[in-house]
């Protein structure tokens, strides 16, 4: 009765989104690249692919942007080393996801859009695919989707599962709704103890629940970070090693101006500061280059080549999708974007994991338990404001010992995490179609 309610107004629905995410994928660009695939439209090339895998059915990932993104690729690694010859499909909402994917995956894995979870798009979507495993990251559960796994009796896995208490009072308020769909779920991974018993309160069997920790604050792949190098023509050795950097990572509109005021400021007493502003989305670089040369800013782009001669500029900017954690190694201290101008914050684990100490502004919901954690346990500093964001920097700018030391103890909270990614994939492995009731 509820699917039947759902995909009587999911037309409807999409009607009205429809202009408001046309105009985001123009926006971002690259959206008519392979846009057939939203609607379940699938190419030769896609299904000569998927039936030269030698009679095996596909895992399938999906993951709806870039974060998602990275940690599907860092499963389904782990996943490959479990079931070797297990080719997959990995799905993603967004464009600036599926160039991530497409940069990164090898070449066992098909990178795919997600087909709309309307029922014909998603009948045709799993007569290609024919998977033999489903796996969601992080809180992509939709009906159509879980109904069709289940009928088809196909393993149907949430991972990393985010559950905060906010989220657990509004699954309540439309328990009606969303929790029969919850309980089609065979298997979630969940990040903290505590999500255990939310998702037990809406419904679903305690059995089907494991804590495996978080893939995204696994640092098992920990050399993967620190041996990555920067690249672009804008290269690492351009810059002077001994200049300190301020680093903006992930930021929203509002925050590089907030960044690059405080940056003149400190520079009065650090003449050899640089600035480097890695935004969200990369679309908004024209924008916020405009911004800053308003502010009598010399900038460049790391797409841009540059000689020593010209490399002593006040800010770069990076404008590519996916390098950001690459990039991390140049930064004395990290600004946590999304997390001053705009609610939910942007996650802290990638620079924490290349040794730097980090700095986040009052609005972290995205990673409440986490940067509560960093803070109580002195691995992170949290501000409130402006002033308070320009003191704590000035403040570590000279202080190196207060920066190992934030650096120290935000690692000893990762560690809780250590092994999430490799318990998470055990579990997958062993999660066979007979399991199904």
């Amino acid at each position: 009765m509820i699917r039947f309610i759902y995909n009587l107004f999911w037309p409807i629905g999409l009607l009205f989104f429809l202009p408001g995410y046309l105009m985001k994928m123009v926006r971002r660009g690259g959206y008519r690249k392979k846009f057939g695939q939203r609607l379940g439209i699938y190419d030769r090339e896609l299904r000569a692919w998927l039936s030269q895998s030698g009679g095996k059915r596909p895992t399938w990932l999906h993951a709806v942007s870039v974060g998602e993104v990275m940690i599907a690729l860092k499963l389904v690694q782990q996943l490959r080393t479990l079931e070797p010859d297990v080719p997959c499909v990995l799905t993603t909402t967004t464009t600036t996801g599926f160039a991530l994917a497409n940069k990164n995956a090898p070449p066992w894995i098909e990178v795919m859009y997600t087909p709309l979870d309307f029922w014909p798009v998603m009948r045709r979507a799993f007569s290609t695919i024919r998977p033999a495993k489903i796996v969601l990251v992080e809180a992509e559960i939709w009906p159509n989707l879980a109904a069709k796994a289940h009928a088809q009796r196909i393993p149907l896995v949430l991972v990393n599962a985010r559950l905060s208490p906010r989220s657990e009072r509004r699954f309540r308020r439309f328990r009606f709704f969303v929790v029969p769909t919850f309980r089609l779920l065979d298997l979630i991974c969940v990040q903290e103890r505590d999500d255990v018993d939310r998702w037990t309160a809406l419904g679903v069997e305690r059995s089907r629940i494991r804590h495996t920790g978080s893939i995204k604050y696994d640092p098992a792949s920990l050399d993967d970070y620190l041996n990555a190098q920067a690249a672009g023509p804008f290269q690492l050795d351009a810059l002077n090693p001994e200049r300190p950097v301020l680093f903006g990572g992930s930021t929203h509109r509002g925050e590089e101006e907030i960044l690059a005021k405080i940056f003149a400021r400190l520079r009065q007493k650090f003449p050899s500061l640089c600035l480097f502003i890695a935004p969200r989305h990369v679309e908004r670089v024209r924008e916020i280059r405009a911004q800053l040369e308003a502010l009598s800013l010399q900038v460049r782009l790391t797409s841009e080549a540059t000689n020593q001669s010209e490399a002593e500029v006040d800010c770069v900017l990076l404008d590519a999708t996916g390098d950001l954690r690459r990039w991390y190694s140049i930064a004395t201290v990290v600004f946590i974007g999304k997390s001053m101008t705009a609610h939910g914050g942007q996650n802290p684990v990638e620079p924490i994991i290349a040794r730097r100490p980090v700095v986040f502004g009052p609005h972290m919901e995205n990673f409440v338990t986490l940067a509560v954690t960093l803070v109580s346990k002195e691995g992170a500093i949290q501000v409130h404001d402006v002033e308070s964001l320009e003191r704590t920097i000035e403040n570590l700018l000279v202080d190196a010992e207060a920066r190992q030391r934030l650096v120290r103890n935000a690692r000893e909270v990762l560690d809780q995490h250590r092994g999430a990614t490799a318990r998470a994939a055990a579990l997958i492995a062993n999660l066979h179609s007979e399991q199904i009731l």
